[in-house]
C-alpha cells in the first residue's frame, strides 16, 4: 500500500515537469477572447476530468482490491449483471456529453471570429459610440505587413493597438497559407492568397505580446513572428507620430521588393501606403499588368469573355511571377520553374524502361501529352462561350 501511494505522488508531479518550461500566456491571456477561448479549454477539461479521475482512481482500486493475495475480498465469478451499475456507467457520460454539446454550440457562435464584439470583457460592454481599429494584415514570406488604412500608415513585424479598443482584423496572404496567431490575444485565423478572412479581437492590459505564424510555410517560418503592443490612447498616439515621423512610403514598387522571400526581416515604417495596394494583394494584381481577381469574377458573372479573354492568359499568371528574378521555391522543379530535379532517377537493371505506355515522357521536363517542356501553369479561361 505505502509504495502505491509513492507511485501516485510521483505521477502527480510528473505534468508539472513536463509544464515547467512552457509559456502559459494561452492559460493567462490578457484579451477577452483569448480569455474567453481560455475558459473553454478550462471547462471542457473538467468535464472531461468528471470521468477520467473517477476511472484512474477505480483502476488502481480495484488493482489493489482484487489482487490474488487478498483472500478477504468477494470472489463472484457468476456475477453478470447490477441496473444500478449500468445506470451509472451510462448516465455520467451522457450527461457530460451533453454539458459538452451545449458549450460547444454556444461558444462556436459566441467566439466566432466573423463576429464583431459585443463587449471589452466580461464586466464592461462597448460604449454606443466606439469606432474600432481596423488593421489589414498581409502574410508574406517570412514577414508580416500590417496596414492601418484610417491612419494612413504601414508597418512590417510591428503591431499596436490601444487597450479597450475593438480591433477588426481583415487577413490575407501573398503567396502560401499561414496563420495568424497572437495567443494573447485571441485564437489563430488563416491566412490565405486570394481571400480574406477576419478576425475580431481586443486586448485588455498594457505590455509587449507574441505573434507569429503558426502555419508551416517555408524555409524562414521558425523567425515569422513579430511583436504586439498593447498601449494606453496616448501611447498609441505616440507610435503612431513614430510611425509618421521615421517611415517611409509603401508604393506598388518599395511593395513588391518587400514581397520577396526573405528571413529574419527587421521592423520597418511606413509613414504612407497606396491606398488600393491591400486591395490588390488580396486580388493578386500588385505586380504591374496583372489582372484582379474580383475583375475576372465580373467577367465570368456576366457569362464569360469568349474567345477574346484569351488575352487574359498572361494577366492570370501568378505562381512564377518571381521567376523573372531567379526566385524559386526552394524544393521547385520542373515544369514551373525550368530546375532539374535534384537526383537522376536510378538505372533499372531488369531491362524495364523508365517511360510508361502511352506516354510521351521528355528527359528534361518529363513532360505528359498535351504539356509543352516548361508548361504554363496558369489555369485556363473558366468561361469560352462564342
Amino acid at each position: 500500500m505505502l509504495k502505491l501511494v509513492k507511485f501516485s505522488r510521483l505521477l502527480s508531479v510528473l505534468p508539472l515537469l513536463f509544464l515547467a518550461g512552457c509559456n502559459m500566456v494561452v492559460m493567462a491571456p490578457s484579451g477577452d477572447i483569448a480569455a474567453q477561448q481560455r475558459d473553454l479549454i478550462v471547462i471542457s477539461t473538467v468535464l472531461m476530468l468528471l470521468i477520467i479521475i473517477p476511472v484512474i482512481f477505480l483502476t488502481l482500486f480495484f488493482a489493489w482490491r482484487y489482487r490474488r493475495s487478498n483472500t478477504a475480498a468477494t470472489y463472484a465469478p457468476e456475477w453478470h449483471h447490477s441496473t444500478r451499475l449500468e445506470i451509472v456507467i451510462w448516465a455520467a457520460p451522457l450527461a457530460i456529453i451533453i454539458a459538452l454539446g451545449a458549450v460547444t454550440w454556444i461558444s462556436t457562435h459566441k467566439l466566432d471570429p466573423y463576429r464583431p464584439l459585443d463587449r471589452l470583457d466580461a464586466e464592461r460592454a462597448i460604449p454606443a459610440d466606439t469606432k474600432p481599429l481596423i488593421v489589414e494584415v498581409v502574410a508574406l514570406d517570412w514577414k508580416w505587413l500590417f496596414f492601418y488604412p484610417e491612419l494612413g500608415i504601414a508597418t512590417v513585424n510591428e503591431l499596436a493597438a490601444p487597450v479597450d479598443m475593438p480591433i477588426n482584423f481583415k487577413i490575407t496572404a501573398s503567396s502560401v497559407m499561414n496563420s495568424f496567431y497572437i495567443p494573447a490575444l485571441a485564437g489563430q485565423i488563416y491566412a490565405m492568397p486570394g481571400m480574406e478572412t477576419k478576425l475580431h479581437a481586443v486586448i485588455n492590459r498594457q505590455g509587449e505580446y507574441e505573434g507569429f505564424s503558426a502555419n508551416y510555410s517555408g524555409a524562414g517560418f521558425s523567425h515569422m513572428r513579430f511583436k504586439f503592443h498593447g498601449l494606453d490612447e496616448a501611447g498609441f498616439d505616440a507610435w503612431v507620430a513614430q510611425v509618421k515621423q521615421q517611415g517611409t512610403m509603401l508604393n506598388r514598387d518599395a511593395y513588391l521588393k518587400l514581397e520577396k522571400p526573405s528571413e529574419k526581416e527587421p521592423v520597418r515604417y511606413y509613414a504612407g501606403a497606396d491606398g488600393d495596394l491591400y486591395n490588390a494583394i488580396l486580388n493578386m494584381c500588385a505586380a504591374p499588368g496583372k489582372m484582379c481577381m474580383n475583375e475576372m469574377m465580373h467577367i465570368d458573372m456576366m457569362g464569360g469573355g469568349g474567345k477574346e479573354s484569351a488575352g487574359n492568359r498572361e494577366k492570370l499568371r501568378y505562381d512564377d511571377r518571381h521567376a523573372d528574378d531567379g526566385i524559386v521555391a526552394p524544393a521547385a522543379t520542373v515544369p514551373a520553374t525550368g530546375a532539374p530535379a535534384r537526383s537522376e532517377p536510378a538505372e533499372r537493371t531488369d531491362g524495364m524502361q523508365h517511360d510508361m505506355p502511352g506516354m510521351d515522357m521528355q528527359h528534361e521536363g518529363h513532360s505528359m501529352p498535351g504539356m509543352s517542356n516548361g508548361a504554363d501553369p496558369a489555369p485556363a479561361q473558366l468561361n469560352n462561350n462564342n
